[in-house]
């Protein structure tokens, strides 16, 4: 096969592994660069093997059953409590949606002036009728397309002079000094490894499956699993190579510029640009930037249409980006409700940075329970048939939940 046919196989693992390179995550990594220079870059080297991990898992239940994440773990948990995760999994992704905007809207004033609301209404406005009226097979290709912004920041640490020795030094051993820093690693794994990533990567592949009359989920037909698990696997470890290279570059990029010369307080996306401006010049304030607006735009649909995703799933509801509004009313009723309560965050008296604090606490809390709950559905013979996850994808799949599950009791010990 060649190189073209095998980035044509990119898909769900791609556009999910891109979308965790969100305004929010982006702050987070400046935040880690800025703060503590290039001595938590480790962290990346061990999030990359549990998102894979993850993101397999999902990508899985999704590709052999033919059902979203939601209606999996429906048949392994109380009712109750598959609501109770999907309602705060709504709220965390509300809050992420609202502090995207803002950051996208903050990025545009700064590159080009003029009203931060009023942009952050455009790209709202725009993000949602694009969801409302551009069909599946045509706006996937547009989320693809959209990937390609990432690689500004690649492009950012090219433009610094950087010591590569430390960089590798911080890649790979571990260090941690003192709570700041704790706090800021139980960040990068919650920004890293977020349930909305499972729900989204698990709906995509059923939206794939839809889009062709030949497939059919792996349960029915077996024959087509090899082609289609390899497929995934090749999707899946390259979109998560992408999201963690990506935010390195965010994390060297900023350790380089901000973190010597002493900028250390970065409460956003946008304050990490109009930092750089005066260290690093004019365009790499405006890569920054740009990155910043690109992938809210990719970032803010996968936040919105993960919760659409789950909600329809457990209330039965016809859930797909393929169909018009008025044939899936319940599933664009919940993206349009998100986009709403997101922007009126922007209105609200509640700080930006408290917002984002809690809905990190949220993802959090939700993401152990839904990792449990992921890891035993696609373990479970009666659900996944002859497909269930392979022993090394049992054992990162796991580990990645007992990593989730010590970030949050740090959470709780190491509160700011």
């Amino acid at each position: 096969m060649s190189m073209f046919d095998k980035v044509k196989r990119l898909g769900p693992g791609l556009v999910t592994g891109a979308a965790d390179d969100d305004p929010s995550g982006i702050a987070t990594y400046s935040q880690a660069g800025a703060q503590f220079g290039k001595s938590l870059m480790w962290t990346m080297t061990l999030c990359y093997p549990l998102m894979v991990a993850v993101q397999l898992a999902s990508a899985r239940v999704g590709r052999v059953t033919g059902r979203g994440l939601g209606n999996s773990l429906g048949k392994i948990m109380p009712r109750w409590l598959v609501i109770l995760l999907i309602g705060l999994l709504f709220i965390a992704n509300t809050i992420n949606v609202g502090a995207d905007l803002a950051a996208m809207g903050e990025a545009s004033s700064l590159v080009v002036g003029g009203w931060t609301h009023g942009f952050t209404i455009f790209f709202a406005i725009l993000s949602l009728l694009l969801q409302l009226f551009v069909p599946y097979h045509r706006y996937v290709n547009i989320l693809k397309w959209l990937t390609l912004i990432l690689f500004a920041y690649i492009a950012l640490i090219f433009m610094v002079k950087v010591d590569w020795h430390a960089a590798a030094t911080g890649l790979v051993i571990p260090t941690i000094v003192g709570a700041g820093a704790v706090t800021t690693v139980v960040a990068i794994f919650g920004t890293t490894i977020s349930p909305y990533l499972f729900f989204w990567q698990a709906a995509q592949e059923v939206e794939d499956l839809d889009q062709s009359d030949e497939r059919e989920p792996l349960k029915k037909k077996p024959t087509q699993a090899p082609d289609a698990l390899s497929r995934i696997r090749w999707d899946t470890f390259v979109g998560m190579a992408v999201s963690s290279i990506v935010a390195l570059a965010i994390i060297l990029g900023t350790a380089t510029t901000l973190h010597a010369a002493g900028k250390t307080d970065i409460q956003s996306a946008a304050d990490a640009a109009q930092a750089l401006k005066p260290v690093a010049g004019n365009l790499a304030f405006a890569v920054f930037s740009l990155g910043i607006i690109g992938t809210g735009l990719l970032a803010v649909p996968v936040l919105a249409g993960s919760s659409a995703y789950g909600i329809c799933e457990i209330g039965g509801w016809n859930a797909s980006l393929e169909h018009k509004p008025m044939r899936a009313k319940a599933f664009y009723a919940v993206i349009t409700l998100g986009m709403l309560f997101g922007l009126a965050i922007n209105w609200s008296p509640v700080s930006p940075m408290k917002a984002l604090f809690w809905s990190a606490v949220i993802n959090g809390v939700v993401a152990v329970p839904v990792l449990i709950g992921l890891m035993i559905v696609v373990s479970k013979q009666s659900i996944m048939g002859e497909f269930v996850a392979s022993t090394s994808l049992k054992f990162f799949g796991w580990l990645a939940t007992g990593v989730m599950g010590a970030a949050a009791v740090a959470m709780v010990v190491f509160p700011g």
